[in-house]
């Protein structure tokens, strides 16, 4: 197949709309660090199917890993960033195992409302008493591995406990960037198995990596440029948004097929 035809899945409308989305993806990526997937899958699911649009979110934000790893490396902290992403990256093929016996619609039911009860909590400016060890570390980063494997929404309890440190923005989101990259490269191998790599989806992919990359650039700059001082209300305001849709999918799934 050829990208031409591939191509031939939307209409030009579609496609414009796509590359609007996978625009703003990519800003959020490069400025927040996370929340890229609350914007394509939805949209590109609509447009092509929702196999295809899993398959271009992922594989169209590789090259932003690679684009944004520098600057993660350089500010996480690597006693934080590490016992996360180790723990992800362990358990979430676990998880995926264990999609074929859980039911992820109630999972993501529970999952949102923690979420969204969170966010309130972060909004106060709650913050743990005491910084949380390693071994508290690795099982957070173990159960949005878990997570990420049954129900591909892992990100946001790494999220909140990123945001629940009294770290710097700079710091704060290049931590999300380090454990966001492991969750995502976590599903590389069941995606693979599932059969979501498709010649369609790889065309289609290598259409909209410059765009993404091109938005990722631009949010990263904005975020230097003094976009910090914006990063943690952009981020509980994008975890809150990924609570509540995820609680009103998830519920719509749930009561349509009980």
């Amino acid at each position: 197949m050829t990208l031409g035809e591939a191509a031939g899945m939307a209409s030009p409308l579609g496609f414009a709309v796509a590359g609007a989305a996978v625009l703003l993806a990519g800003f959020l990526r490069g400025f927040v660090g996370f929340g890229a997937a609350l914007i394509t899958v939805p949209v590109l699911s609509v447009i092509f199917t929702p196999a295809i649009a899993v398959a271009i979110t992922f594989i169209s934000g590789l090259p932003t890993v690679i684009q944004l790893l520098p600057t993660a490396v350089r500010h996480a902290e690597r006693a934080l960033a590490l016992p996360l992403t180790v723990g992800a990256l362990l358990l979430a093929p676990a998880g995926a195992y264990l999609l074929i016996s859980i039911d992820p619609r109630a999972l993501k039911i529970g999952i949102a409302v923690a979420v969204i009860v969170m966010v309130g909590f972060l909004q106060t400016g709650w913050r743990p008493r005491r910084p949380p060890g390693w071994r508290a570390l690795f099982g957070v980063g173990a159960a949005a591995g878990l997570i990420q494997g049954i129900a591909g929404i892992g990100g946001p309890p790494v999220v909140a406990v990123v945001l629940a440190r009294p770290s710097p923005p700079i710091v704060q989101r290049a931590n999300l960037i380090a454990a966001v990259t492991a969750l995502s490269l976590s599903t590389a191998l069941p995606f693979w198995r599932l059969g979501l790599f498709t010649e369609t989806a790889l065309w289609l992919s290598l259409f909209f990596v410059p765009a993404h990359m091109a938005a990722a650039m631009l949010g990263a700059r904005y975020f230097a440029k003094g976009g910090q001082r914006h990063f943690r209300k952009a981020a509980l305001a994008i975890l809150a948004v990924i609570g509540v849709a995820t609680f009103i999918a998830a519920l719509q799934d749930y009561i349509a097929h009980g």
